[in-house]
């Protein structure tokens, strides 16, 4: 670095970088790549991934790579945005494994989004976070790599967790950019195909819909009555070789409502075989994609079964070769996910900031339910007591049946210490509960019972090094971390964002009224979630946990309750 003065340096210990645009090489060693006009950008960590990414023979027009090593001057963000200054860089890849400086990651993907670059992220490895120790459960249910998808979904970014993935997914995009929507049409010559595609899109967020009644006829007319016209479309043998009729026969299944068409063809081997009796059908492919204007995509069941001639021709006439089916399709779902995400405003997440410092306080349940009151979390109605005979008067104010509950910061998990008694319906019930809580804690919250609840979620807050606060919201209980069902959100928070977190979670038919039970009141779960997320935001210098556990959600209209809450902050601030 003394050395380089003002001048970049990348690396050390890195394998330098190749311009293919420019024919710029400053490496080491052999590579794969060909001189290009434009294309994806690949930035990595890793120098010899670096390698085997220029040896790819799938097609994808790599513009760029850049291995940073070290990073001891040059890091990822800048040569990121190095990339976005060049027009002719359409996609950006990058390998990391972890973010050195994630405030400007997050400003250069900002501006990623705005120019309309596509990013794609294969990240491996979880960054360290420092040993604590945790309040609540929220912590368990997450950690580094999660916070990074809700950082990526935020930001539009696609992560994928495997080479073959990268390398399809940047492909696609490099051609296309994001996907207008998800509706998709899979065409095959062959039964098999169009049943794996039908399998491996049901586990998918694509739409494969319908073919429309005029779609049918005209299908009918080429095919006759023994094919059978829906989507996935197997159009089978009968005009293999006939370039008009198959053009016109795409052609037709392009025309519907759809945002991307999907090719299955696989070419024999050319060292062996005569691939002649397959151009007719590569030739009807592009005329139909360049007709409809669709965005067109030819997938190889196999990655060997797309020759370096066949995937140069198609990408030449516009449409991408791709390889592997299953691969084909989450690229087309990662792309249809970004483009879904350029269409809404999320707000960029908070800089993390310095974490506070100094000795944690942990609020006893009866603080942190009093502060979540003040911003509007709904909380049961209670009375704190401290002999038998108050808090037998306590239950007949407040009506019956109720809970009783030890009240002690030190006292987490009320289940595990035997400190909450739940569904007293008397007073003499109540009576035999206090006094044994009683000899648990001098003080005793008796508190009105939630008994009509639909489901039961969490509400947590904890912090990261890199990341700051954030949120986890998921299945609650105390099976919760048992289920393990959660998302996670970075403030600041839209309540579009939260919805959809909710609608996301596996449990979420339990909130849609699963089996004759009424529909939850998701509307007043999502202002809680929110009233705790600006909770967070006014007071981010000092809160260090929260977590909400459970947060009863009642019918549709009755609201949702904070029956048990705990918040941890840093010594000597103001809490408010």
């Amino acid at each position: 670095m003394a050395a380089a003065g003002s001048m970049p340096l990348i690396g050390p210990n890195c394998y330098g970088l190749l311009n293919y645009m420019s024919g710029v090489a400053l490496w080491p060693d052999q590579h794969g790549g060909e001189r290009v006009d434009g294309g994806a950008a690949i930035i990595a960590q890793s120098g010899n991934l670096a390698i085997n990414f220029t040896m790819q023979r799938r097609r994808l027009p790599l513009a760029a790579i850049v291995t940073v090593g070290n990073q001891a001057a040059v890091g990822i963000e800048p040569v990121l945005e190095a990339c976005l200054e060049d027009a002719r860089i359409r996609a950006v890849g990058l390998y990391v494994e972890g973010f050195t400086d994630l405030p400007a990651f997050v400003r250069v993907a900002d501006r990623a989004r705005e120019r309309r670059v596509p990013l794609v992220v294969l990240k491996t490895g979880r960054s360290a976070a420092g040993a604590k120790l945790a309040l609540s459960h929220t912590a368990s249910l997450t950690g580094a790599d999660g916070l990074c998808d809700a950082l990526f979904d935020r930001l539009g970014v696609a992560r994928v967790s495997t080479a073959e993935d990268f390398i399809e997914t940047l492909t696609l995009l490099a051609a296309f950019g994001p996907l207008d929507g998800n509706r998709l049409a899979t065409i095959s010559c062959s039964g098999a195909e169009a049943s794996i595609f039908a399998d491996l899109a049901a586990d998918t967020g694509l739409d494969l819909p319908a073919l429309s009644a005029d779609q049918k006829r005209d299908l009918q007319g080429l095919l006759g009555d023994t094919v059978h016209a829906t989507n996935p479309f197997d159009f089978h043998t009968f005009i293999w070789g006939d370039e008009a009729k198959m053009t016109r026969c795409f052609e037709t299944v392009l025309s519907g409502g759809i945002d991307t068409a999907l090719f299955s063809l696989d070419v024999p081997r050319e060292d062996r075989c005569d691939i002649e009796d397959w151009w007719p059908t590569l030739r009807a492919i592009t005329a139909a994609a360049r007709s409809s204007g669709r965005r067109t995509a030819v997938v190889s069941t196999l990655p060997e079964n797309m020759p370096e001639t066949v995937g140069a021709y198609l990408l030449a006439h516009g449409v991408v070769p791709l390889h592997g089916l299953d691969r084909a399709l989450s690229a087309i779902e990662a792309a249809a996910a970004m483009g879904q995400a350029r269409q809404r405003e999320s707000p960029a997440p908070l800089p993390a900031g310095p974490s506070p410092v100094g000795p944690l306080r942990t609020w006893d349940e009866v603080e942190a339910k009093k502060a979540l009151a003040a911003i509007g979390v709904t909380v049961p109605a209670a009375e704190i007591v401290t002999d038998a005979k108050m808090a037998m008067a306590a239950a007949e104010r407040i009506g019956y049946p109720v809970v009783l509950k030890a009240v002690s910061a030190a006292i987490v998990h009320k289940t595990e210490a035997s400190a909450v008694v739940l569904d007293l319906h008397d007073t003499e019930a109540v009576a035999v509960a206090a006094e044994e809580l009683l000899a648990v804690s001098d003080q005793v919250l008796v508190e009105a019972m939630v008994t009509d609840a639909v489901a039961e979620l969490i509400v947590g807050v904890d912090r990261d090094p890199q990341f700051g606060p954030y949120m986890v919201v998921g299945f609650g209980g105390v099976t919760v971390e048992l289920i393990s069902d959660s998302r996670i959100l970075l403030p600041p928070l839209d309540r579009g964002e939260v919805e959809q977190a909710l609608l996301n979670l596996r449990t979420s038919a339990l909130l849609e009224g699963y089996r004759g039970r009424p529909p939850g009141d998701v509307d007043a779960v999502v202002d809680t979630v929110l009233a705790v997320g600006r909770f967070v935001e006014d007071n981010r210098d000092r809160i260090a946990e929260i977590d909400i556990n459970p947060l009863m959600v009642r019918p549709r209209g009755l609201g949702a309750v904070a029956v048990d809450a705990y918040i941890r902050t840093v010594e000597g601030k103001d809490h408010g």
